[in-house]
């Protein structure tokens, strides 16, 4: 099994990649989803942002009101943090139970949006960043989001920068491109995970030699 780390900024077009990678084969862990299915209604998850945030975080039918709760977190790193180390445990609890019932040649793909900020790097054998200039970044959250420009920046900013997701990345993608130049990319990126996914299996066997806690990098294009 090779573990990958997907990440990128909001906005950056990650969830496009990620779709295009379950076509071409990996099986997906996406840290969003489950952070809704963690705070569901009548989930202890859901419970502990009440607790911290108030009865106004809850829509009229008793689900969280992610966008009420968003503009509150988002304006606020303090607060921001305190919701982190509510669902982050939660998140990654199940993450690890989705992982485990992966076949073991599989490739192992977490989406996961804040993987630089919670310094999660070390956890994957490869760490895949999706990367768009910033303008592009407001843009598509404005455009297609809408989100006003206030919210969108501030979401933004809540985030690493391009340069420090960039640090922790083996691979980058670039998206600030046409679809067809994506599709083209993320297929040989897909090549490169089964590459070394195959590597990595070989070594479990033990055929080439100890395993690795990382991949080595691959040039960033």
């Amino acid at each position: 099994m090779l573990k990958v780390g997907l990440t990128g900024g909001i906005g950056a077009g990650k969830s496009e990649v990620s779709r295009l990678l379950v076509e071409c084969g990996a099986v997906l862990i996406d840290a969003d989803r489950i952070a809704r299915e963690v705070v569901a209604p009548g989930t202890p998850g859901l419970a502990a942002v009440v607790e911290a945030f108030g009865e106004e975080v809850l829509a009229g039918d008793g689900s969280l009101d992610r966008p009420k709760l968003g503009s509150i977190v988002f304006a606020d790193p303090d607060r921001l943090a305190v919701l982190n180390s509510i669902v982050h445990p939660l998140v990654g609890a199940r993450s690890r139970e989705l992982e485990e019932a992966a076949a073991g040649d599989a490739v192992v793909v977490h989406d996961v949006p804040l993987l630089t900020e919670n310094g999660l790097a070390p956890l994957y054998d490869v760490v895949v960043v999706v990367d768009a200039d910033d303008e592009t970044q407001l843009d598509r959250l404005v455009r297609l989001r809408g989100m006003t420009e206030e919210d969108a920046r501030a979401r933004m900013a809540a985030q690493a920068t391009r340069e420090k997701r960039r640090e922790i990345a083996d691979i980058v993608i670039d998206n600030d491109v046409p679809l067809d130049v994506l599709q083209r990319r993320v297929k040989d990126v897909w090549d490169e995970l089964v590459r070394r996914a195959h590597t990595e299996e070989g070594r479990a066997d033990g055929v080439q030699g100890s395993p690795q806690s990382r991949a080595p990098r691959a040039p960033q294009e």
